[in-house]
C-alpha cells in the first residue's frame, strides 16, 4: 500500500511539473497537494536515514566470542543487513505516521507550540545578549532606588532615644562648632524619642560672642524662637528669609572658591543651629529647598554682586507669591463660603484666618466670631485682640467648653502648620478635638492653608513625629501659690506639652488654598504639580 502511495505521488509530481514546463499555471489545491507531498517526502527520508544509522549501529556491535574481532565481516552477512531496512521499518513507519498524528490533543499541540515559541525567544535573547554585552551590562545596571527597597532615613529630632544617633549629631555639630543642646527634665515614655528643652537654658549662653561660625542675624533669630518670640508658621519662615537675606548681603565668596558651592555649605552650620533652637517646621523646609535650589542654580561664569542680587530678589519673590499674595487669593475664595449672619469658629492664632475675618468684613459681611482658646499658650487672646479692633463681634471660650457652644456656630475656620501627603493636617494641639467635635454636631470644618505648607511627610498619628515645648510653661502660679513647682523630684510625675496634633481628612471638609478649594484627598496631586514647577 504504501508502495502505491508513493508511485501515485511521483506520477502526481511529474503531471505538476509537465504543467510548470508547458507554461500552465497551478491551482491552488494543486500547489497545497505539492507541498504536503513535499512535507511527507521530507518525513520518509528522515525516517529512512534514522533506520539507515539504526542499522549501521547494530553492525558496528562487537560479534560474538565465536569469532574473533579482527576477522571481517562475511559477504552473506553484509547481504543480510542491508536490505533488511528498506522492507521492514520504511512502510510500517508511513503507515503509522498519520494513525500517531490525531492521537494528541489541542491542548497538547498549543503547549508544544507555545513551548517551541519560547524556546526561540531565548534563543534570540540569547543571540541578543551576546553581541551587546556592553549595552547590556550598562543597561543592568539599574538605580539603588530599584534594586534595593528605598528606606528613608528618620531625622534626628525624632531619635532623641537612640545613643548612636545622638553621638553621631554631637560629632556633626563639633565639626560645624555648634554647641548640643541637652535636654531638660523627665520626658513621657511615649514620646521620650522627641527633644525637650527648657527656655531657662537657652542654646545662646554657652556661644562665644562674637562667633565667628554663627551670624549674628541668625543667632538673633535662634533665640527668638527658642524664647517663643517668633511663633507661627508664617512669622518663622518670613523671619528665617530676612535673616538669610542678611546672610547674603554680607558674604563674600573667598579666593578659588564657587559661590553655588561655598555658599550652601556656608548654609549648613546656620540651619543647625536653628534646628537646635527649635526644631524646624515644615514651610520652613520647605523655604530652605527653595534658598538651595535658586543658589545651586547660578552659573559660575556670574559676578558676585549680581549672584547676590539675584537671590535677594528671588527671597523676595518667594515672600510675595507665596505666602502674601496666596493670603490674598485664599482670603478671596473664603469669603464665598461666609453669609449673612453666620457664626464662625476660629481656635488659637492663625495670621491667615484672621486676614480672612478682616477680609470679609471689609467686604460688608455680617457675622460673629467664636475665639476657643487653650492652655498654656492662650493664642486666642492675641486672635481676640486684633479681631476686636478691626470691629468684629467676638466670644471667647475655652477649649473645654466647646461642645457647648457648638450648636449655635455655622462654620469652623482653622489655620493648618502643615498639610501631609497622605491629606492629614498637621495643626496647633486641639485642632483635632475641635474637628472631631465640630463632625458630630454636623457642622462643616474649612483648613486655610497656604500650598508651601503642603509637605511630603505622611503621618497617621501624632506620636512620631511632633514637638515637645518646655514641660514648666504647664506650671501655673496663683495668689502667690506654685502649683508643681518640684515636679522633677517626683520620680512618678511627668509633664507633658505637646505643640502639634494631626487630624483625620474624615473631619475636614475642605482645604482652601491659593490655587482653589479642594478636599484633603488632592495633597498628593497639588504636590506633584509643585515638583513639576519646580
Amino acid at each position: 500500500m504504501a508502495d502505491c502511495a508513493v508511485t501515485d505521488g511521483l506520477e502526481k509530481e511529474e503531471e505538476i511539473e509537465r504543467t510548470k514546463s508547458e507554461g500552465k499555471e497551478l491551482t491552488k489545491e494543486e500547489k497545497q497537494r505539492l507541498r504536503k507531498e513535499k512535507k511527507q517526502q521530507k518525513k520518509n527520508k528522515e525516517k529512512k536515514d534514522e533506520k539507515a544509522s539504526q542499522g549501521t549501529e547494530k553492525l558496528k556491535k562487537p560479534p560474538t566470542s565465536a569469532t574473533p574481532p579482527t576477522q571481517p565481516l562475511t559477504q552473506a552477512t553484509t547481504q543480510k543487513a542491508v536490505p533488511a531496512p528498506a522492507p521492514v521499518s520504511v512502510p510500517a513507519s508511513d503507515a503509522s505516521a498519520p494513525t500517531d498524528k490525531p492521537v494528541k490533543s489541542k491542548a497538547e499541540l498549543k503547549a508544544e507550540r507555545r513551548a517551541r515559541q519560547e524556546a526561540e525567544r531565548a534563543s534570540k535573547q540569547g543571540k541578543k545578549g551576546e553581541t551587546g554585552q556592553q549595552a547590556a551590562t550598562s543597561k543592568s545596571k539599574a538605580p539603588p532606588s530599584e534594586l534595593q527597597p528605598v528606606v528613608k532615613r528618620l531625622p534626628e529630632y525624632i531619635q532623641a532615644d537612640n545613643p548612636d544617633v545622638l553621638k553621631k549629631l554631637a560629632k556633626k555639630l563639633e565639626r560645624q562648632q555648634i554647641p548640643l543642646r541637652s535636654d531638660y527634665g523627665y520626658k513621657v515614655s511615649l514620646f521620650s524619642h522627641l527633644h525637650q528643652y527648657s527656655r531657662k537654658a537657652p542654646l545662646t549662653q554657652q556661644l562665644s560672642i562674637p562667633s565667628t561660625v554663627i551670624h549674628p542675624a541668625v543667632v538673633r533669630l535662634g533665640l527668638q524662637y527658642s524664647q517663643g518670640i517668633v511663633a507661627g508658621s508664617n512669622a518663622r519662615s518670613v523671619a528665617l528669609l530676612h535673616a538669610f537675606k542678611q546672610v547674603i548681603r554680607d558674604y563674600t565668596t573667598p579666593p578659588n572658591e564657587e559661590l553655588s558651592r561655598d555658599l550652601v555649605n556656608k548654609l549648613k552650620p546656620y540651619i543647625s543651629f536653628l534646628n537646635q533652637c527649635r526644631p524646624l517646621s515644615a514651610s520652613m523646609g520647605n523655604a530652605i529647598k527653595y534658598i538651595k535650589k535658586e543658589i545651586s542654580n547660578i552659573p559660575s561664569q556670574c559676578k558676585e554682586e549680581e549672584a547676590k542680587d539675584k537671590l535677594l530678589s528671588c527671597i523676595d519673590e518667594f515672600i510675595k507669591e507665596k505666602i502674601d499674595l496666596a493670603a490674598v487669593a485664599i482670603a478671596r475664595f473664603s469669603i464665598e463660603k461666609i453669609s449673612d449672619g453666620d457664626v464662625i469658629l476660629v481656635y488659637g492664632y492663625s495670621s491667615l484666618v484672621i486676614h480672612i475675618l478682616c477680609e470679609a468684613l471689609t467686604s460688608n459681611r455680617k457675622f460673629r466670631v467664636i475665639v476657643v482658646d487653650s492652655r498654656p499658650r492662650m493664642e486666642g487672646r492675641e486672635t481676640l485682640r486684633r479681631l476686636v479692633q478691626q470691629g468684629i463681634s467676638c466670644t471667647y471660650v475655652l477649649i473645654s467648653a466647646v461642645s457647648y457652644i457648638l450648636p449655635e456656630v455655622s462654620k469652623v475656620f482653622l489655620g493648618a502648620h502643615a498639610l501631609l501627603a497622605n491629606g492629614y493636617v498637621m495643626s496647633r494641639v486641639g485642632t483635632s478635638q475641635i474637628a472631631l467635635v465640630a463632625k458630630a454636631f454636623n457642622v462643616p470644618v474649612l483648613v486655610c492653608c497656604e500650598i508651601y505648607k503642603f509637605c511630603e511627610r505622611v503621618q497617621t498619628d501624632s506620636f512620631v513625629s511632633n514637638e515637645l515645648d518646655d514641660p514648666d510653661d504647664l506650671i501655673v502660679t496663683r495668689k502667690g501659690v506654685t502649683q508643681l513647682g518640684d515636679w522633677q523630684s517626683l520620680t512618678s510625675l511627668g509633664l507633658l506639652n505637646l505643640v502639634y496634633d494631626v487630624t483625620p481628612p474624615d473631619f475636614v471638609d475642605l482645604v482652601i488654598t491659593e490655587l482653589g478649594m479642594i478636599p484633603c484627598t488632592s495633597v498628593p496631586v497639588v504636590l506633584r504639580v509643585k515638583n513639576v514647577d519646580q
